[in-house]
């Protein structure tokens, strides 16, 4: 396996990472995700990502079960929703993730989508006072277009380390600017849907 940096930081992750917004039944097949994430783990994938809106919490509270006695192995990103974007929704969203997840920290806390009506200064208001507080190591964002990125960062005492967005063979848009402007600026980005959700295996004329 390989690593890089996330952003400048001294923090290694795996190429390789292992999203849990399965399309199986969580709760139904919880055993059998375990049994995934600890395989994943043992084949040396240290990163795992996730959000309070995958299965409605449960893909969180899969992980906290799944690595409560591996905490110090793995590196778990996660997001909250755009509708809890205010100061002091950020902040319960976060609590209600440190619970699912069984720890007290998260290594990388993630805006899943944009808000336009939560001024972006409020929302980072309260993600700093989680990094200040020891509850958050790391701030990225996800599905940001390059002139947002490029607002956040400019409003933000924290650097952005990295950016979550869709990126396959079959969606390339991100290689126009936001992937030169990630690497120009040491933002480690993240693809989501590398295997365009399967479509890529499944249709003979991607193979």
């Amino acid at each position: 396996m390989r690593y890089k940096d996330l952003g400048k930081n001294n923090i290694k992750i795996s190429n390789i990472g292992l999203g849990t917004n399965f399309t199986s039944d969580v709760k139904k097949d919880e055993q059998k995700l375990i049994h995934l994430l600890h395989k994943a783990l043992d084949e040396k994938i240290n990163f795992f990502d996730t959000a309070e809106a995958y299965h409605n919490g449960h893909s969180e509270k899969l992980l906290g079960k799944a690595f409560k006695n591996k905490r110090d192995n793995v590196i778990i990103a996660t997001k909250f929703s755009p509708e809890h974007s205010s100061y002091r929704q950020v902040l319960n969203a976060a609590e209600g993730s440190l619970k699912r997840l069984q720890t007290d920290y998260i290594d990388l806390y993630q805006i899943h989508w944009p808000n336009p009506v939560v001024p972006i200064e409020e929302t980072l208001q309260a993600l700093e006072k989680l990094v200040k507080e020891g509850k958050v190591k790391y701030i990225g964002v996800c599905n940001f277009s390059l002139r947002q990125l490029q607002d956040i960062q400019k409003a933000s005492t924290l650097p952005i380390v990295s950016l979550q967005t869709e990126y396959n063979l079959l969606e390339r848009s991100a290689e126009q600017h936001l992937l030169p402007y990630a690497q120009k600026n040491n933002i480690t980005v993240i693809a989501y849907t590398p295997l365009n959700s399967g479509n890529i295996l499944r249709n003979a004329k991607y193979s």
